[in-house]
């Protein structure tokens, strides 16, 4: 989908198909729509999962059910729990997720994170 506006639109995730995507252990499974400059995801990691490389992108990132941790390629790390949120602009974080016992995600992203 690729539209500059976006009307008003109901989202059944139930509809939207999951593509498969392996982590350096475990795998995420994406649902995601797309829009001009817009991405919409709901992103689940399964149990033992680590992230296959580290992400400069920005993002919020709303956890929906489960928990994970952002590593920051400089050794910081911050766990999310369900409930929780975190933003960051393009390039302000090298960054990636891991989750023990799995987790599902919101995530949002585009060109609106992009550093002005």
């Amino acid at each position: 989908m690729d539209n500059k506006n976006i009307p008003f639109r109901r989202i059944d995730w139930t509809t939207v198909p999951k593509t498969e995507h392996r982590g350096d252990t475990g795998t995420s499974f994406w649902q995601t729509l797309e829009y001009s400059g817009l991405r919409i995801r709901i992103v689940e990691y399964t149990k033992d999962y680590v992230a296959d490389h580290w992400c400069q992108k920005g993002h919020i990132v709303h956890c929906l059910e489960g928990e994970f941790t952002s590593e920051s390629q400089e050794g910081k790390e911050i766990t999310m729990n369900k409930g929780m949120t975190y933003v960051v602009s393009d390039n302000l974080s090298s960054h990636r997720s891991v989750s023990e016992n799995g987790a599902v995600l919101l995530i949002i992203d585009g060109d609106f994170l992009k550093l002005k």
